[in-house]
């Protein structure tokens, strides 16, 4: 991955923990890897950092359009329609529900499953994430430092 010259090279640091595989509990415990995370970046930080690399935008304005493109994401999720973002990845709205089985109408008449369940049964809308190929295979781009134990996250520390 090309870095600028006054940006330094951060690594993914990982520390290794030993578990059992849940869908196979008599095997033994193996070593696998946990991300230590590096920080959290804010939507600020990441407007900032848009500026400070080439954006002939302020900061401000980068914070506002990508502010609008999440109001605008959800305006179009909750309307039933999937939204294609390119290298960014597609938000497909999906549903939870509560099975219906079949029963009794308000006058007694029998009723299937399909003539029971109404919106009611719907307990909640989620969003599905599709990852583009830019996402798909960050290992060749990554380098890892594996630490001895766990470490906090942080934000990081704002540039002066």
């Amino acid at each position: 991955m090309a870095k600028n010259a006054n940006e330094s090279v951060q690594s993914i640091k990982y520390s290794v923990a030993m578990m059992k595989n849940p869908v196979h509990p008599d095997e033994p415990e193996k070593a696998y890897a946990n991300i230590q995370l590096n920080g959290i970046v804010s939507l600020g930080q990441l407007a900032q950092h848009i500026r400070e690399h080439g954006s002939p935008y302020t900061r401000d304005v980068v914070l506002g359009v990508i502010t609008a493109i999440v109001d605008h994401t959800r305006e179009y999720l909750v309307q039933g329609y999937k939204v294609d973002l390119g290298d960014l990845g597609t938000f497909v709205p999906s549903l939870t529900s509560e099975g219906a089985l079949p029963g009794t109408d308000s006058e007694g008449n029998p009723i299937t499953a399909l003539q029971a369940f109404n919106s009611d049964n719907i307990k909640d809308v989620k969003v599905n994430y599709g990852m583009t190929s830019i996402f798909s295979d960050l290992r060749k781009d990554a380098i890892f430092e594996k630490v001895t134990s766990p470490t906090a996250t942080t934000s990081p520390k704002p540039r002066r």
